[in-house]
């Protein structure tokens, strides 16, 4: 059985993932620093922590569940003991993006990322409609790259992200730069940025005499209906009067140049700020 060294297992996300790799094929050894972190892992998953120095060594796949801005001290603090042949995981695009991996050709890098659960969805249950995030019980999709490695590397990483991000719907194949490009550069750059901008607008509705509720009410449901239309979840086209807003609006609301957010330069910056 291939081992799984868990880096940060005891952490917010690390033991998400823990949760999953333990009712996995793989044999699962958690890597723990803080004491709350291990008491979290051995009461409430009934799991042990070991150090780095006695989990990576043959360990077949290394995952790097800590903040983007550790990832590359990390990596390069367990180097001497991953073996030639082992899969790093990466949960995230900016660091590797960023430069931030030690040079090893003869290992593989893997990162993979959730979508998370769509606006758009089929959920019955109270559980998955308030699984916001995914991984617990609502379906999501989720991006992979094979950063570096032989390409047959690919299928066991992908198998990984979808224990680990499960349940998965689809899961896509992009590179290492298109996963830069969607995020920060879609999801966090402009959609974080446009949304919290939706809630100052509506903070101003309500400053200026809306009850909030409504305001938020009226707000949200014509996210749903707008999103709608505009993602091609169902037929449909706005009014003119809607139309003539849209075309009032933009200008107002967004600069000639936006899109730049997305080229090369703009996002390696972007990703600096981050990591």
């Amino acid at each position: 059985m291939t081992a799984i060294a868990l880096i940060g297992a005891g952490g917010k996300m690390g033991y998400r993932l823990a949760g999953k790799l333990k009712e996995s094929r793989f044999t699962l050894r958690c890597v723990e620093v803080s004491e709350a972190g291990k008491e979290r892992l051995k009461s409430g998953l009934g799991l042990d922590s070991m150090s780095a120095g006695e989990a990576v060594p043959g360990a077949g796949i290394v995952v790097l569940a800590v903040p983007d801005t550790a990832i590359g001290k990390v990596a390069n603090a367990i180097l001497d003991d991953v073996s030639p042949g082992t899969m790093l995981v990466i949960l995230d695009a900016a660091a590797p993006f960023a430069g931030h991996l030690p040079k090893r050709d003869d290992i593989t890098y893997f990162v993979t990322h959730p979508c998370h659960p769509p606006i758009f969805n089929d959920e019955t249950s109270v559980e998955a409609k308030r699984d916001f995030f995914g991984g617990v019980a609502a379906k999501q999709h989720i991006v992979s790259a094979l950063m570096q490695g032989p390409e047959e590397a690919y299928a066991l990483g992908e198998e990984v992200a979808k224990i680990i991000w499960a349940p998965v719907m689809r899961s896509h194949r992009i590179t290492v730069e298109q996963l830069a490009i969607l995020e920060p550069g879609l999801s966090e750059t402009l959609c974080a940025s446009l949304l919290d901008v939706m809630r100052e607008a509506m903070d101003e509705v309500v400053a200026r005499g809306v009850p909030k509720e409504a305001a938020r009410d009226f707000l949200l449901g014509h996210m749903n209906v707008l999103g709608a239309v505009i993602f091609e979840e169902t037929p449909g086209v706005f009014s003119d009067a809607c139309n003539k807003a849209i075309e009032f609006g933009k200008p107002i609301l967004m600069r000639d140049d936006w899109k730049r957010i997305f080229e090369p330069d703009e996002l390696a910056e972007s990703i600096r700020r981050i990591t």
